[in-house]
């Protein structure tokens, strides 16, 4: 086995200091499993006839947090709550998943970065719960990069037992972050 070297450490560092930085959250998107069970049943949650369309918008899936291509990907539109507590926060609200089966984003320590880039089609308003489930936060993504305005939020509100991603526009819901 090798040793480190002493000397500049300088460079081991800022690796630490960024992978740290980095895995403070994870991003959740919906499951695998959730939209083989939506793909096989054609009922949401709320007993609505889930509805196949030709994508129309960038959507995102929220599985695999990939924005639609309009006119070629089928989408299935549905009605979605990330809540488990029924109160009044619970938000239910259309969502988009590909109609044909996908993997589950997987870069979880990072926003997807089609839609982190895409702030003109994916504007983005993060939305702040206590375990309670109660609304205690909200901010608007603007300019800022959302990877660090996440770990900042984690970092200073210590309130916030997770965040949800909606789009700012049509407050939809889009991901679940959860504290790392």
């Amino acid at each position: 086995m090798g040793r480190i070297k002493s000397g500049n450490t300088e460079p081991l560092q800022l690796s630490l200091k960024y992978r740290i930085k980095m895995n403070s959250f994870k991003i959740v998107p919906l499951s695998k499993e959730f939209g083989a069970k939506i793909r096989k049943q054609k009922i949401d949650a709320f007993n609505n006839e889930v509805v196949e369309l030709v994508a129309t918008g960038f959507g995102p899936c929220r599985i695999s947090l990939k924005p639609f291509t309009i006119q070629k990907d089928k989408r299935l539109l549905l009605k979605y709550s990330p809540f488990e507590i029924q109160n009044a926060f619970n938000q239910p609200g259309p969502i988009f998943i590909h109609a044909e089966d996908v993997e589950p984003y997987a870069d979880i320590h990072k926003f997807p970065p089609r839609i982190k880039s895409d702030k003109k089609n994916f504007p983005i308003t993060l939305i702040g719960y206590s375990e309670n489930q109660e609304m205690n936060f909200t901010k608007l993504v603007g300019n800022k990069d959302v990877d660090e305005l996440i770990d900042e939020i984690f970092r200073n509100e210590k309130d916030v037992a997770y965040l949800h991603a909606r789009n700012s526009e049509a407050a939809c819901f889009i991901c679940k972050i959860e504290r790392e």
